[in-house]
C-alpha cells in the first residue's frame, strides 16, 4: 500500500537536516519507541552490527563535544539528542542467534575485509532506517561527520570493538534556522533503466 502524500512529506520531501534546535526535550520513551521502530529495517544476514549511544545529559555531552568539529559544536550542544551510531565489528558473533538458518558466523570469522565491508554498509542501512523512524516519529534529525572517530571511540565504546560510523542529532528542529533547501540532481543524471 502506498504511503500518503502527508506521510511521504514527512518522510522525504519536506524533511530537512537540522542545524538549530528548539530548546523541547526528547523523552526517553520516544527513543526507545525509535529504536523498536527502526529495528525493523533489513541488513545483509540480519547482521545487525549497528551500536547506538543516545547522548542526552550535560555530563555526556561534555564529554562529546570537544571531539567534534568546531562547526559541529554549537548545533550538538543545542540538540536534545545526539545518537553516536557506531558498528559492532564483532557482529558476527550474535549471527548464530539472529541468522539461526545458516552457519552465518563461519563466513566472517577470518575475513577482515568481509567483516568491515558488511558492518560500514549495514550500520549505515540502519543509521538511515533510524533517521526515517524518527521523522515519522516527529522528531527531526541533523546527521553528520566531523568528528574524531578514535577519540569517540575511546570516549563512548572503550574496551569494545565497536567504532563509530557517524554522529545525528535528533529533536524538534528550529526552522527559523533552515537553510535554503539545496538542488537534488533529476532523475536523468543519475539513473537509467536497463
Amino acid at each position: 500500500m502506498k504511503l500518503d502524500a502527508t506521510s511521504l512529506d514527512q518522510l522525504f520531501r519536506n524533511a530537512r537536516t537540522h542545524n538549530g534546535w528548539q530548546d523541547k526535550p526528547v523523552a526517553d520513551n520516544l527513543l526507545t519507541e525509535l529504536h523498536d521502530l527502526m529495528k525493523w529495517g533489513p541488513t545483509s544476514a540480519n547482521c545487525w552490527p549497528l551500536r547506538v549511544v543516545f547522548v542526552k545529559s550535560p555530563e555526556a555531552k561534555g564529554r562529546l563535544i570537544p571531539l567534534l568539529m568546531e562547526g559541529n559544536r554549537a548545533k550538538t550542544a543545542a540538540a536534545p539528542v545526539t545518537a553516536i551510531l557506531g558498528m559492532d565489528m564483532a557482529f558476527y558473533e550474535e549471527l548464530p542467534k539472529l541468522f539461526p538458518h545458516a552457519d552465518a558466523k563461519s563466513w566472517f570469522v577470518g575475513n577482515a575485509a568481509l567483516i568491515d565491508a558488511t558492518a560500514f554498509r549495514n550500520s549505515s542501512l540502519q543509521g538511515a532506517y533510524l533517521m526515517l523512524a524518527a521523522r515519522a516519529l516527529g522528531l527531526d534529525c541533523g546527521a553528520m561527520s566531523g568528528f574524531d572517530a578514535d577519540k569517540v571511540n575511546a570516549e563512548f565504546f572503550p574496551g569494545t570493538q565497536i567504532k563509530t560510523n557517524f554522529i545525528c542529532n535528533l529533536g524538534y528542529g528550529d526552522p527559523a534556522q533552515l537553510f535554503p533547501r539545496s538542488p537534488r540532481p533529476s532523475f536523468e543524471e543519475v539513473c537509467k533503466i536497463v
